[in-house]
């Protein structure tokens, strides 16, 4: 059985109780850790996010979903404890939702709002957008594969 990952009410709130950025960087590391291990299959090319300074594989599944319309689920792992910490708020962001759903959330703003524009390097910054288009074409691709 996988732990079940915060959901972003929950990390929110720690990210506004954690004052200081060690701390964050501390939970943002610790929130990566809780990710569930992706399988060797999984880490291929053709997953791989380009745009990502550091090794960033991106699984996606599309799942019926009825009359609501199909549902994505991702699956994700880096070699960078940060990068896998910026992945598992995007997966509270965006996994087990409409392609809909993800196309509405402004993950990039969700970020800035807990301080990551003034405290990520440009080139993680460039990677976190790459993992969030990434997603976002991976929602466009499933909308009109069920239109």
């Amino acid at each position: 059985m996988t732990a079940q990952l915060a959901d972003i009410d929950e990390i929110t709130e720690n990210f506004s109780i954690l004052e200081d950025w060690d701390d964050r960087y501390r939970y943002l590391i610790e929130l990566g850790r809780e990710l569930p291990p992706l399988s060797a299959a999984a880490h291929s090319d053709a997953n791989k996010v380009q745009g990502c300074a550091s090794q960033v594989w991106l699984d996606t599944t599309v799942r019926p979903n009825g009359a609501d319309g199909p549902v994505l689920h991702f699956e994700v792992d880096s070699d960078a404890h940060i990068v896998r910490g910026l992945i598992a708020i995007l997966l509270t962001l965006y996994s087990g939702h409409t392609p809909q759903q993800i196309l509405a959330t402004d993950a990039i703003a969700i970020f800035n709002e807990f301080g990551f524009r003034e405290h990520l390097t440009p080139q993680r910054s460039n990677g976190l957008r790459a993992m969030v288009e990434r997603i976002r074409t991976d929602a466009r691709e499933a909308l009109a594969a069920a239109s």
